[in-house]
């Protein structure tokens, strides 16, 4: 069943784990160096992981409890980079060498949206399938 909208919206959080990692920079270096998610390994790993996770969820469609385990995971991995997002950028300014912060961080919000929208689809889903089995 990958027609569903759920499918849609875990390929949209895949999409915005890889895809405008590229896009949008992180932060602005003090000698005005943008730093992209690609440039810091464990941040471009988290991403990955991510987009990972979404793109293992969609093709797990006929186990709907594994596919919400998942993306509940991949939620609380978004939650974790954007925590090290919010940590380094309210980090104090001589400690760290960020000058400018970028729109890149607040890519986690938007996966984090989509994969709840997907979730909340996944349980309807799972709903559904259940008030149809107590009828027959």
């Amino acid at each position: 069943m990958l027609q569903r909208i759920q499918t849609v919206y875990l390929l949209f959080a895949a999409g915005v784990s890889t895809g405008l990692i590229y896009v949008f920079h992180l932060w602005i270096t003090d000698s005005g160096v943008r730093v992209f998610a690609a440039d810091v390994n464990y941040v471009f790993a988290a991403f990955l992981v991510s987009a990972f996770f979404s793109i293992i969820s969609i093709f797990r469609y006929k186990n709907r409890k594994s596919q919400f385990m998942l993306g509940r995971l991949n939620i609380i991995l978004n939650f974790f980079l954007l925590g090290f997002f919010v940590y380094q950028s309210l980090n104090v300014s001589g400690e760290t060498a960020v000058s400018e912060k970028g729109i890149g961080m607040l890519l986690p919000i938007v996966s984090i949206v989509f994969l709840a929208l997907a979730n909340k689809a996944i349980k309807k889903d799972e709903e559904l399938v259940k008030s149809v089995d107590r009828l027959r």
